[in-house]
């Protein structure tokens, strides 16, 4: 309580965190409202169509609300919480995709745009979501330094201590998934 304004006091996202992972519903609770708007925002970085994204959305609140036991507090739970919004949107870019193979929509060639253009737009990328499912299959060690340091954007460090490998290491797999993706993004219709 704010005793010089009679307010509550807004606990801060990762104590929030810290308390949710001990098993506390009222922080969880608090928590999930706190981050939903930042996860929204996210997810738009991912997928360029808002409905998708917030789809997308409330499927990484739900992981956060079944996972938040695991988070241990080594990092910090916002690098926590990136490695669940890229999971949780390259699951629903691939449902889609699924989706859209097994039952193609009629094209109304008045809506019909180039998803490069449009995703730059909205904040994201169709070609990068398909570039890193490509990498996925090829180089699976190569993706999650990619996720985190050009599409996350964590620094350096905190992206290397994210994924567990050593500073230099990660720069490198960085290098090789960067000269890998870039070539691919450039054939992209």
């Amino acid at each position: 309580m704010d005793r010089s304004r009679g307010e509550p006091q807004v606990a801060p996202t990762e104590d929030l965190a810290r308390s949710a992972a001990a098993g506390d519903p009222a922080a969880l609770e608090g928590l999930l409202r706190a981050i939903g708007p930042e996860v929204v925002r996210r997810c738009g970085r991912f997928l360029p169509c808002r409905e998708d994204a917030e789809e997308a959305a409330q499927d990484v609140l739900l992981q956060v609300a079944r996972k938040i036991p695991t988070f241990q507090g080594r990092s910090r739970f916002s690098t926590w919480l990136y490695t669940v919004v890229a999971n949780c949107c390259r699951q629903k870019y691939r449902e889609l995709k699924r989706r859209s193979a097994e039952q193609p929509a009629p094209i109304d060639a008045g809506r019909l745009t180039d998803p490069r253009t449009t995703s730059v737009i909205a904040g994201s990328r169709l070609d990068l979501l398909e570039a890193l499912d490509r990498l996925e299959r090829e180089h699976p060690q190569l993706v999650a330094p990619l996720v985190y340091r050009d599409i996350c954007q964590l620094d350096y460090t905190e992206a290397a201590e994210r994924t567990g490998i050593p500073l230099g290491t990660f720069k490198s797999r960085l290098h090789e998934a960067r000269k890998h993706i870039r070539p691919w993004l450039l054939e992209a219709p």
